[in-house]
């Protein structure tokens, strides 16, 4: 495959093939048990061949269908556990690996970006992808000083293509959403949609990994590569070493697990109150566990990718620690009236305030105590509760609003809280955000210790 496919057509023909391919194996499969095979049996083979077909089609599609299968990714840890099985496999696979455009193109786009003569500036270039994304894939090479540097190269087409496809993917979101119990799939699509534009702009991405990489510099904790060079569609940065977060999910130490899942913590309030910026894709593939020969203390985090952020200027906003404070103080008045402040609840919408503290006290738990061991039981556990139309919590859930200036913050909350249970991670989730978020620790206006 040299580029993404870029035929709507063809592309919309993959897409909305799915579900008629799932309504043919569940057919298929009720054929099988009538046949004698036991139910368990044709329901877990069924699941696999599902999820095989999902993500390879997601994966071969590139765009915004895998786009979209790696936002959907972070959110395993939620999926039944019965269900989780056969797709974790597919899942993780998906986060790091897709079909690589062969040299030829690769060179050809370069010839195009980077002028004729585009070899001088490397020592050495690899022709074989270190790893492949959504809306491009990244070589290994030595810059012309000496440097090892990843060279992310756009693939042709990708625009239209990410566009198309999440219109197609819209349009099967009823498919999509039994995947994972509580997510309401439309808007995650719709926010996808807007954040496209940003995303193929290489010259706002270098913009906000060179803001992360002088914030970080001599941070202890947090590496971020720096910027070598940007020109059109593509993107020269250092190389990062580092073990992929991915694999730290499928075979770490609890040792690996629980620092990971600390400095993702850190990195999740820190980011945005020390840059002004939010790393908005804080899928596994984005990031990297360095370690050395010294304490689990001084192993670091790499940070990847910074496609996609949103800009807060003031850090994250203090609303969100003012209500988490007043949660956990038992203010349930107060949290109620800072929801509807903030546009949570709408005018028209009249609640029990301690209606409202029961259906966030569960979400919150990892705000209760020193250290909180994430799970995948535990997630399951919040998405049920809220996905069971037999649930108070589904009922009240329901009534509440997600304001526009909340969306990314709450996609990317969610989704670092998926890896963090992916990790089955250890983490002082309290004390990050003691430190790092506005009106957590006190009101923004009342000075510390006072």
């Amino acid at each position: 495959m040299s580029e993404i496919p870029r035929k709507a057509v063809s592309r919309t023909a993959r897409l909305a093939a799915l579900p008629l391919s799932f309504a043919g194996r569940a057919t298929l499969g009720l054929g099988k048990r009538l046949g004698g095979r036991p139910a368990d049996e044709v329901t877990a083979e069924l699941q696999q061949q599902t999820a095989d077909q999902l993500f390879a089609t997601l994966g071969k599609l590139k765009g915004g269908a895998m786009k979209f299968g790696q936002v959907l990714s972070v959110f395993e840890a939620a999926l039944p556990e019965e269900v989780a099985g056969p797709y974790r496999a597919a899942l993780t696979k998906l986060q790091d690996a897709a079909p690589p455009m062969p040299a030829a193109k690769v060179h050809a786009v370069l010839a195009e970006r980077l002028g004729p003569n585009w070899r001088k500036k490397f020592r050495s270039f690899d022709d074989r992808p270190a790893a492949a994304a959504s809306i491009g894939q990244v070589h290994r090479a030595v810059w012309q000083d000496g440097r090892a540097v990843a060279v992310k190269i756009q693939y042709p087409g990708a625009g239209d293509a990410l566009l198309s496809d999440l219109a197609q993917l819209s349009r099967v979101a009823w498919l999509l959403g039994p995947l994972i119990p509580g997510l309401d799939i439309k808007p995650l699509i719709t926010e996808l949609r807007s954040r496209v534009a940003e995303e193929l702009d290489y010259e706002l991405e270098a913009a906000a990994q060179r803001r992360h990489a002088e914030e970080f510099a001599d941070d202890p904790d947090i590496t971020v590569p720096d910027v070598v060079a940007q020109a059109d569609q593509i993107l020269v940065s250092e190389w990062l070493d580092g073990t992929p977060l991915s694999e730290v999910i499928t075979g770490g130490t609890q040792q690996e697990r629980d620092r990971a899942g600390q400095l993702l913590a850190r990195f999740l309030f820190a980011g945005p109150s020390r840059t002004g910026l939010l790393h908005a894709d804080p899928h596994p593939g984005n990031f990297r566990l360095i370690k050395d020969e010294g304490p689990v203390e001084g192993w670091r985090l790499g940070v990847l990718d910074f496609g996609t952020v949103d800009r807060l200027p003031e850090g994250l906003p203090a609303p969100i620690g003012d209500s988490l404070r007043m949660a956990l103080a038992g203010d349930a008045d107060g949290v109620l009236d800072m929801l509807r402040e903030e546009g949570f609840v709408k005018p028209s919408i009249e609640l029990d305030p301690a209606a409202v503290l029961d259906y966030l006290l569960p979400i919150i738990e990892p705000t209760t105590v020193e250290t909180f061991h994430f799970t995948r039981a535990w997630m399951r556990a919040q998405a049920a509760r809220i996905a069971d139309p037999r649930s108070p919590a589904y009922n009240l859930g329901k009534q509440l609003n997600l304001p526009p200036a909340y969306l990314l913050i709450h996609r990317v909350t969610l989704s670092t809280i998926g890896v963090l249970c992916q990790l089955g991670a250890n983490a002082p989730f309290r004390a990050e955000m003691l430190e790092w978020l506005p009106g957590f620790a006190h009101p923004v206006d009342e000075p510390a210790g006072s």
